[in-house]
């Protein structure tokens, strides 16, 4: 890019502007999804459904469909497999979510080979992501499902969180507990195939995590770390883009370093506060007794 010009300036650019317009809509549905994989510790749920969705790829490679489509359909049909497999068999979660990752790799390797003439070289911007080279019909496509996931998340919020907090308790209460751990895994596999041009299918987790766990450092409430990931998602996702333009790297690589870099600083100052707090506690006087106050003594 020209050394002259603004952060700002790159933006007259369509390209740029595509990429700035899906990397927000990806930063704000990621952690709206991701807060529930945390709290259920399903956190590795992304990369095993990014690993699968290799599988996805290879095979719009093969068929001449676009890769975006065939990977949304691979996913899903991963993510009700996998439920089907955690719910209705004697196979653990962790088990199902290794099967996964195995199969996907394999899967795609394996058809990758087959269609190696038929524009594999493309592989790398979907691995890694590639927002730069996607066209306003990709940016439609990443706005409407990322639109779609954050508000099925924000609606279901409620029962959601019950069955994260206790999904014994919420499934006698006579919530329907198995539709909603199937539309949580679907609803993250529309997020790693929407957000695949944004950071990489290798790297999808990362905006699915770091965002919540960064501000679980101070939120005290399921809502309030809902909504303040969301946002911090959103702000990590425009400065990556706007770092990117400005040292002309790769966006996805860029996005997740920063969210990296702020979740190590949070939890940095978070720890800090901490100890300050039980410094505090540590010298003030047990519950119940008086403070000892020392009077001046009169020389009358």
């Amino acid at each position: 890019m020209n050394p002259d010009l603004s952060i700002l300036d790159y933006f007259q650019y369509e390209f740029m502007q595509r990429a700035l317009i899906s990397a927000l809509v990806v930063g704000l549905c990621a952690p709206a999804v991701g807060v529930f994989l945390v709290q259920k510790r399903l956190a590795l749920i992304g990369d095993g459904l990014g690993h699968i969705a290799l599988t996805g790829v290879a095979i719009g490679f093969l068929t001449g469909a676009a890769p975006m489509w065939t990977t949304l359909a691979v996913t899903v049909a991963a993510s009700v497999v996998m439920e089907i497999l955690r719910s209705h068999s004697k196979t653990s979660g962790d088990v199902a979510l290794a099967m996964m990752f195995y199969g996907g790799i394999a899967g795609g390797v394996y058809l990758t080979g087959i269609a190696s003439d038929k524009g594999v070289a493309n592989l790398q911007q979907y691995l890694f992501g590639s927002l730069l080279t996607a066209g306003w019909d990709e940016v439609w496509t990443i706005a409407i499902g990322g639109s779609i996931v954050a508000a099925l998340m924000l609606v279901l919020r409620p029962w959601l969180a019950a069955i994260c907090a206790d999904e014994q308790y919420a499934r006698v209460s006579g919530l329907p507990v198995a539709a909603l751990n199937l539309l949580l895994l679907i609803t993250t596999a529309v997020t790693v195939s929407v957000s695949m041009r944004a950071v990489g299918l290798l790297l999808v987790s990362a905006l699915l995590v770091i965002p919540v766990v960064t501000v679980q450092q101070f939120t005290r409430s399921f809502k309030a770390t809902m909504f303040t990931a969301m946002g911090a998602g959103f702000l990590i996702a425009g400065a990556g883009v706007l770092a990117s333009a400005a040292k002309d790297v790769p966006p996805g690589s860029t996005i997740v370093l920063i969210g990296v870099a702020v979740f190590v600083v949070t939890a940095v100052l978070a720890a800090l506060v901490r100890r300050v707090r039980r410094v505090r506690r540590a010298h003030l006087p047990p519950e119940g007794e008086p403070l000892e106050v020392e009077l001046p003594v009169s020389n009358a």
